[in-house]
């Protein structure tokens, strides 16, 4: 007898729609698994076969062939287990085709035939709803996911037996409520509050995170650069749930989302040793999952001690710093992820870390000192909008009873910036100033003819690259929206100006 269910598969922050095609015929008692799958699926079997025996059912002594169906995509993961066992079980005479028909059935099995949860059911939810599907069985260990996702009626079980007994009726289980969203704030990180001095770079940050835009701190060790990208999660906005489900997808499918919330409820805040493999931040694999550059999407990206990163680790940053993507191309399969972060980095300005830096002395030759700062490219510098110098902190700023200005009362400046951008760009499908395009640029960032005559001295003086140009635009524009102006005014293109380049690093 031929049975068939439907199943789904990931494909990068995506799920494929699976036929799940089962013949159980007379003949030699084997089974087959065919339609390009992977070790995982493949020893499904096993499993499968141990937890229908377990649940109180016969499997059947007779020649199966599953086929997974398109057989041109590959098929990984353990997430088919639940749709073959219904598959077998329906060509065995214990479901009928009625009963199952519109169903989509995600979840691995254990060999007594508890259902365990997968990674990715989020995509997977919302993919499937997409092409028409509304009824879903799902392990419980899934649930938090599924509660997030509207318009579907979405069942979680325990077991194989708890969802036949579902099907046929014997057991009646009330459909996942939908919950309702809300935001939350990182738990983990310093305030403005504890930072001493550093007013120019407190600056500076506030107006990278209030635009989106990528910032680069150079200055000596211990002079606060850390301590500073530390409070950036502090003050960064709040996510608004179109964000929060896009992050969410890529969590869910790298395994790393919290499955008692079910879905991230703050921006993430990614910080990779400088050791990480290539895999680890650019994301792919065996089984291609996404990297720390895509963990961070709609949040913050931050490489301490930037030029210490293998120079082909930094060069991989380009293409998601312009495009908001990143490409994984295999053998196999080409995958794009998601990947629109902001980039906090921080450096030392020679091997040693004292060169330029006040009241201290650099140890290291000229030629260390070029090769050192060399070790970024003149494009991927092109990409940073904000380049500040972060110098010590003197005594008296450390020793000082001064009440510094808290992170709440940065965010504030920075959530009342974010709306005007948000209502500035909506149905756009852009969310901050840094990812304006050149049609952007022409509409909102309309300068007089003294700040025009201000930006061409600057372009010829620090010889700027037309991408450099268009980011003191889009910095300028963020200034403007700190300041409740509509208009760019010249104070807001010369301090955008400002932050372009550090003349004593050449950076």
């Amino acid at each position: 007898m031929l049975a068939k269910t439907q199943a789904y598969t990931l494909s990068g922050i995506s799920g494929e729609k699976i036929d799940v095609e089962v013949d159980v015929s007379n003949g030699k008692p084997s089974v087959t698994v065919v339609g390009l799958p992977d070790a995982t699926v493949k020893e499904s079997i096993e499993r499968v076969t141990s937890a229908i025996n377990n649940s109180g059912f016969v499997f059947p002594n007779k020649k199966i062939i599953i086929n997974l169906a398109p057989a041109e995509i590959k098929k990984e993961g353990a997430g088919f287990d639940l749709g073959i066992a219904i598959g077998i079980l329906l060509a065995s005479g214990y479901l009928k085709k009625e009963q199952i028909k519109d169903y989509v059935f995600l979840g691995e099995l254990s060999l007594d035939g508890k259902l365990r949860d997968i990674v990715g059911m989020l995509p997977l939810l919302i993919s499937a709803k997409s092409a028409g599907f509304g009824k879903f069985i799902i392990p419980t260990g899934n649930t938090g996911e599924a509660s997030f996702v509207s318009g579907i009626d979405c069942y979680a079980v325990n077991s194989l037996r708890e969802a036949v007994d579902f099907l046929t009726g014997e057991t009646h289980i009330e459909k996942i409520e939908l919950k309702k969203w809300q935001t939350g704030t990182s738990l983990q990180a310093e305030d403005f509050s504890r930072v001493k001095g550093q007013a120019r770079a407190k600056r500076a940050m506030e107006i990278a995170v209030a635009g989106g835009h990528n910032i680069m701190m150079v200055g000596a060790p211990g002079s606060g650069k850390t301590m500073l990208a530390r409070c950036v999660p502090t003050i960064l906005p709040d996510l608004i749930f179109e964000e929060a489900l896009e992050i969410t997808k890529i969590h869910s499918v790298a395994g790393t989302l919290d499955k008692a919330k079910g879905v991230v409820t703050a921006r993430p805040f990614r910080a990779p040793h400088h050791t990480a493999s290539a895999v680890s931040l650019t994301g792919g694999g065996r089984n291609s999952r996404p990297g720390e550059i895509s963990l961070a999407h709609y949040g913050v990206l931050f490489l301490d001690e930037m030029p210490e990163y293998p120079r082909t680790l930094l060069e991989t940053l380009r293409q998601p710093l312009e495009d908001g993507v990143i490409t994984v191309a295999r053998a196999n399969q080409t995958i794009e992820y998601p990947a629109s972060f902001m980039l906090v980095a921080s450096m030392n300005p020679c091997p040693c870390g004292n060169y330029g830096c006040r009241g201290l002395e650099c140890s290291c030759s000229p030629s260390q000192i070029e090769k050192y700062l060399k070790k970024l490219s003149g494009p991927l510098l092109d990409r940073i909008d904000l380049k500040i110098d972060v110098d010590r902190v003197e005594f008296m700023d450390l020793r000082t009873e001064t009440k510094e200005e808290t992170s709440a009362e940065v965010k504030a400046r920075v959530d009342k910036a974010r709306k005007i951008q948000l209502e500035r760009f909506a149905g756009e499908k852009i969310f901050t100033n840094a990812k304006m395009s050149a049609k952007h640029i022409k509409q909102y960032c309309e300068i007089d003819s003294a700040s025009e005559s201000i930006l061409k001295q600057a372009f010829d003086r620090f010889h700027l690259s037309a991408r450099g140009y268009t980011r003191i635009l889009k910095v300028a524009r963020t200034i403007a929206d700190l300041d409740a102006c509509e208009q760019i005014g010249k104070q807001h293109i010369i301090e955008a100006i400002s932050y372009r380049t550090i003349d004593k690093y050449e950076l």
